[in-house]
C-alpha cells in the first residue's frame, strides 16, 4: 500500500472540508452584518426623508407668508406715498391761504366777512390736516412693525439655510457610507462566485468517479497485518461488508475497493495499486 499517496489523499480531503466549513461560516456572517448595515441606512434614510418634507412645508409656507406681507407692504407704500402727494397739495394750498389770509388781513375792514367763511374753510383744512397726520402716525407704526416681522423672518430663513446645510452634509455622508457598503457588497459577490466555481468543479470531479465502471475508490479497509482480518485505517475492526460475489480473496490483494457496480461491490486488490481514495471526515461543531 502507497503510504504517502495515502496520507496526501486524505489531508487534501480534510483541508477541504475545514475550507468549505470555513468559507460558509465566514459568508453568513458577512450576510448577516451587511443585511443589518442595510436595515440601518434605510431606517436613515426614511427619518432624513421625513425630516426634509417637514422643512420643506415649513420653508413653502415662511414663503407664502413672507410674498404676502410683502404685497401688503408695497400696497402700505403706495398708500404713503399717496398721503405725502395730498399732504405736499395741502400744504402749498395751506401757504397759499395763508398769503391770501395776510392779504385779506390788510382789507379786514373791507372785507369781515369774507375773512369770516376764510377762518371757517381754515379750521376745516385743519381737521384735515390733524386727521392726515394721525393716519401718518399709525401708517409709521405699521411700517415699524412690518421692519420687525421682516427681521424676524430673515433671521428664521438663516437658520432654515443652517439646517439645509447640516443636512446636505448629512447627506453627502450617507452617499460616501452607500458607496462603501455597495463596494463591500460587490466584492463579496466576486467571492461568492469564485467559491461556486470551486463547488462547480468539484462537484463534477465527485460525478465522474460515479460515473466511471472500470474505477474504483480505496476505502481505507485492508487485511495487510493478518490475512483475512480486515481492520479500517484507524484500526478498528469491519463489522459489515459489503463483498462483489465475484471477489477471489488473493493473498496479494490486502486492499479493498469500491468499484461503483451496485450494492455489493466490494473487492481486494494490491495495495500498490494507483486508486482515488474515499475518506470519512467530522465537521467541528
Amino acid at each position: 500500500m502507497n503510504t504517502t499517496g495515502y496520507r496526501c489523499y486524505r489531508l487534501t480531503a480534510v483541508c477541504l472540508g475545514l475550507l468549505c466549513v470555513l468559507l460558509l461560516t465566514v459568508i453568513t456572517m458577512l450576510w448577516i452584518k451587511l443585511a443589518a448595515q442595510r436595515d440601518q441606512l434605510q431606517t436613515s434614510y426614511t427619518n432624513l426623508t421625513t425630516e426634509r418634507d417637514q422643512l420643506q412645508t415649513s420653508y413653502n409656507m415662511l414663503t407664502t407668508e413672507r410674498d404676502q406681507l410683502q404685497t401688503s407692504y408695497k400696497t402700505l407704500t403706495i398708500e404713503r406715498d399717496q398721503l405725502q402727494t395730498s399732504y405736499n397739495t395741502l400744504t402749498v394750498e395751506r401757504d397759499e391761504l395763508q398769503t391770501s389770509y395776510t392779504n385779506l388781513t390788510m382789507e379786514r375792514d373791507q372785507l369781515q366777512t369774507s375773512y369770516t367763511n376764510l377762518t371757517m374753510e381754515r379750521d376745516q383744512i385743519q381737521t384735515s390736516y390733524n386727521t392726515l397726520t394721525v393716519e401718518r402716525d399709525q401708517l409709521q407704526s405699521s411700517y415699524k412693525t412690518l421692519t420687525i416681522e421682516r427681521d424676524q423672518l430673515q433671521s428664521s430663513y438663516k437658520t432654515l439655510t443652517v439646517e439645509r446645510d447640516q443636512l446636505q452634509s448629512s447627506y453627502k455622508t450617507l452617499t460616501v457610507e452607500r458607496d462603501q457598503l455597495q463596494s463591500s457588497y460587490k466584492t463579496l459577490t466576486i467571492e461568492r462566485d469564485q467559491l461556486q466555481t470551486s463547488y462547480n468543479t468539484l462537484t463534477t470531479f465527485v460525478e465522474h468517479l460515479s460515473k466511471s465502471k472500470d474505477a474504483g475508490v480505496s476505502i481505507g479497509l485492508t487485511d495487510r497485518e493478518k490475512e483475512g482480518v480486515w481492520k479500517w485505517v484507524d484500526g478498528s475492526a469491519l463489522t459489515t461488508a459489503y463483498w462483489d460475489s465475484g471477489n477471489d480473496f488473493l493473498d496479494s490483494e490486502d486492499c479493498v475497493v469500491n468499484g461503483y457496480s451496485g450494492e455489493e461491490n466490494w473487492y481486494d486488490r494490491p495495495c500498490n495499486e494507483p486508486y482515488y481514495w474515499m475518506c470519512e471526515i467530522k465537521f467541528l461543531q
